[in-house]
């Protein structure tokens, strides 16, 4: 953190277990939230949206009788349809109050530690839904929120009405699009970034390599290369160049089976001992990609 950075809103682990790949299976998802909280993980990062309330259902189930020790976050902003078979974007603050309650029943607890915004668009309802998480807050049904948002315009709106705790990007060697502008607004202020996509799918680590946003299949496999080349497991790079920037706070990190969290928690160890010059030699062989729109 610079010496100008502000004490953080919500501080936060640096290293957060994301939920959305957990299993359809009650028992098999509860195996992963299990071995992530043994192994130290206590920060669990959910969304309604995933599985149709499933996901947080299963949650709630598995750490009922943890809840205390951990920290809880969701989202909220997309909204299914009757049937169920697709869902639509809702930020307004009557639909915000609705759904928390639906949440807080599924994750089987009181209160949200960091509610945020599933998405939002420059012409979103902005000062109804702010006002909708100061409400929640204000009762105690969560403790601060945060908004996902990968466009600039979006965030500097937002910052300018209300900064949040957090903000969730998407961030990796190969998706370098917040240090052009979002980090350096974001790095002396009090809101920290919540990383998502720091393995970048896995094609920096054991997938087979592919196109991934402007970079094509031929230079990730160069910069995989480059990453396996350095004596460090694949995650532990990973991992520190991402808890490396000022304005991040900490990386969510998606895990389907119990041995992928074994690996995650290895690599965040190992990451401590990652050197900062290995990670700006890194940087320094590949041009960072920009955002095109949303500027």
């Amino acid at each position: 953190m610079s010496e100008n950075a502000k004490t953080p809103i919500f501080p936060l682990p640096e290293l957060g277990l994301g939920c959305m790949s957990l299993p359809d299976s009650y028992f098999e998802a509860e195996k992963i939230i299990h071995a992530a909280i043994d192994s130290g993980i206590s920060f669990l990062d959910t969304a309604d949206l995933y599985q149709k309330g499933q996901n947080e259902s299963h949650i709630g189930r598995a750490i009922q009788s943890k809840r205390a020790d951990l920290i809880l976050a969701t989202k909220v902003g997309n909204e299914w349809n009757p049937e169920g078979t697709s869902w639509s974007w809702n930020p307004t603050k009557a639909y915000i109050l609705k759904a928390v309650e639906e949440s807080l029943r599924r994750l089987r607890t009181d209160y949200i530690d960091l509610y945020q915004l599933h998405g939002g668009t420059i012409e979103d309802p902005w000062e109804e839904t702010l006002e909708a998480f100061e409400l929640l807050k204000d009762q105690g049904k969560i403790k601060s929120f945060g908004i996902s948002s990968i466009r600039p315009n979006v965030i500097r709106k937002v910052m300018e009405m209300n900064p949040p705790a957090t903000i969730m990007m998407q961030y990796s060697p190969v998706d370098r699009r917040p240090e052009e502008t979002v980090f350096p607004l974001l790095e002396n202020s009090t809101t920290r970034v919540l990383v998502r996509g720091a393995f970048a799918k896995g094609i920096l680590i054991d997938k087979p390599s592919a196109q991934f946003l402007d970079f094509p299949k031929e230079k990730v496999e160069q910069l995989r290369k480059s990453i396996q080349s350095t004596g460090y497991a694949p995650e532990a790079v990973l991992i520190r160049f991402g808890l490396m920037e000022k304005a991040v706070s900490s990386l969510i990190i998606g895990a389907s089976t119990a041995e992928q969290i074994e690996k995650i928690t290895k690599g965040y160890a190992e990451s401590k001992s990652v050197p900062e010059r290995l990670i700006q030699d890194l940087k320094s062989k590949f041009t960072p990609n920009l955002y095109q729109d949303h500027r």
